[in-house]
């Protein structure tokens, strides 16, 4: 996958607009103590966000150097989908920030920090994330682009305010972050599953990505160019569809919306997929 200019200066933008949305949103909540999701509270949520940023301006760089916040290193390297609560847990202890403007502004800083350092690199570089897994920068970006949709809608709801995600945003995420993992490395992310033989290849389209055709077999995971050999054929709309994959949305609700579709020739083995690939 080659990521064309003008595609990382629309993610880089993107980027920027989200940053200075969620920080507004957060400094404008008029109670921080409001349930957002879970248990944390906006504050909470922002404080999420937040050591999520200040890491990524380590991270953006490529370089493996130290991370900020030096407690992550460990549970970061050693990482699953299913120890990823656990590593969110360290992360709040060792991000102890909780004031909605301090959080604004130090979100606002670490934004603009991500953008400078990455100013002159390659979008397609593969960077290291989670369990040794590796994506390319562009999608680090959009991935952290979708943690401002995702966590703002959670903030929005609790002040009252709208939230619109934007289905761009969640299709960057998709293609850059997802798919990029994929055909780069997604390192010990699927290590907590028993793997099996049996091959359930899901085709995912869009209007607003290319297609692609997700492979999984034997505990590994390969993005294919669809070929008409897909068992389930899934066609969204991204504002739907990742929000529902990062339980926001309920299928059912989704699937009522006529913006998630399932199709193909054995529609039924799609569970067993998400058993193994889906969202903290």
């Amino acid at each position: 996958m080659t990521i064309r200019l003008a595609q990382w200066q629309a993610v880089r933008a993107a980027f920027a607009t989200a940053g200075e949305r969620f920080a507004t949103a957060v400094e404008n909540a008029p109670d921080p103590h409001a349930k957002a999701v879970g248990k944390w509270s906006v504050a909470e949520t922002a404080a999420h966000v937040g050591w999520i940023a200040l890491v990524y301006t380590v991270m953006a760089g490529g370089d493996g150097g130290p991370l900020p916040l030096p407690e992550l290193e460990a549970p970061m390297a050693s990482a699953t989908i299913e120890t990823v609560s656990a590593m969110n847990e360290i992360a709040m202890t060792a991000y102890p920030e909780r004031d909605p403007r301090r959080l604004a502004e130090r979100l606002r800083a670490d934004v603009a920090e991500v953008l400078r350092v990455t100013r002159d690199l390659d979008p397609d570089k593969p960077v290291w994330w989670l369990g040794g897994s590796r994506v390319p920068l562009a999608g680090l970006l959009a991935h952290l682009i979708n943690e401002l949709e995702i966590h703002g809608w959670d903030v929005a709801r609790a002040s009252g305010a709208p939230w619109r995600i934007d289905p761009v945003n969640e299709a960057s995420f998709l293609e850059l972050f997802f798919v990029g993992m994929v055909r780069n490395d997604v390192g010990s992310l699927l290590d907590y599953a028993k793997p099996s033989p049996r091959r359930v290849a899901v085709e995912f389209r869009s209007a607003y990505t290319t297609p692609v055709m997700m492979v999984l077999q034997n505990g590994g995971l390969r993005a294919e160019e669809p070929d008409g050999s897909a068992d389930v054929r899934l066609t969204f709309d991204p504002a739907v569809l990742v929000p529902m994959m990062f339980g926001r949305i309920s299928p059912l609700r989704a699937v009522g919306t006529g913006k998630v579709r399932v199709g193909g020739r054995r529609p039924w083995r799609l569970p067993e997929f998400l058993r193994t690939v889906h969202m903290p």
